[in-house]
């Protein structure tokens, strides 16, 4: 049976070996971070160095070759000064959703507000809205419905907290919060069966093409744009 925690000890022991104290952070991010995860799940792991160069990512490449689970190991690799660059409405949720393993993301989560959190909602919603059109024309997909509805998730964790001032990090916490339109959004997913109807997968796509329009045109830059206090 997998074991999380000897897992990350080999981690952290192969990646200092190949950078020792040229390591700022060591994190976890998706389900495992969540408790969420299932026998399948990628494990989604943050290395930030004091910089990075292609090298360098051969060098962590050769670390992580020989670990246990190595086809399900991916994440992000990055140096400090990019990340304190990086897109703030990314930085948003990359501060909250990463647990750290080793040191901490003080030196970027100063960077972000309430400004990155409508970006990142109001972004996520545009390219849900985009993806649902795309797949109710071209691809008549229910998988790809199932997953724009999965990541509906990260949408609804900034809706929520612009909404509250409260960021919650699992999705059954985040479930017990939300009501309506949002709620049937989020729980929507569980729902799905191997197959789907020409009906349901309409009425699916139009529950959550009208979900994302709404949000687009209440977080947007219009006028009718919700604003900031």
């Amino acid at each position: 049976m997998f074991n999380l925690d000897r897992w990350l000890d080999k981690y952290i022991e192969a990646v200092d070996a190949a950078f020792g104290a040229r390591i700022v952070f060591i994190g976890l991010q998706g389900s495992y971070a969540r408790g969420e995860a299932h026998e399948g799940s990628d494990i989604d792991v943050v290395l930030i160095l004091n910089s990075l160069t292609l090298d360098d990512l051969t060098l962590y490449k050769n670390a992580i070759a020989s670990l246990e689970e190595r086809t399900k190991i991916c994440g992000f690799v990055s140096g400090t000064e990019e990340l304190k660059a990086w897109d703030k409405a990314d930085l948003f949720q990359f501060c909250r959703d990463t647990k750290a393993i080793y040191g901490d993301l003080e030196f970027i989560a100063f960077l972000t507000g309430e400004a990155d959190a409508k970006r990142a909602l109001h972004t996520a919603a545009c390219n849900i809205y985009h993806a649902c059109v795309h797949n109710f024309v071209h691809e008549e997909s229910a998988e790809v419905l199932k997953m724009l509805y999965k990541s509906a998730f990260f949408a609804l964790q900034a809706k929520h907290y612009l909404e509250t001032g409260a960021y919650i990090a699992k999705r059954k916490d985040l479930a017990n919060k939300l009501q309506g339109e949002d709620f049937k959004i989020l729980t929507c997913p569980a729902q799905f069966k191997t197959k789907i109807s020409p009906a349901e997968f309409s009425a699916y796509s139009g529950l959550l093409l009208n979900w994302a329009a709404a949000v687009i045109k209440n977080y947007g830059g219009g006028s009718n744009a919700k604003t900031e206090n």
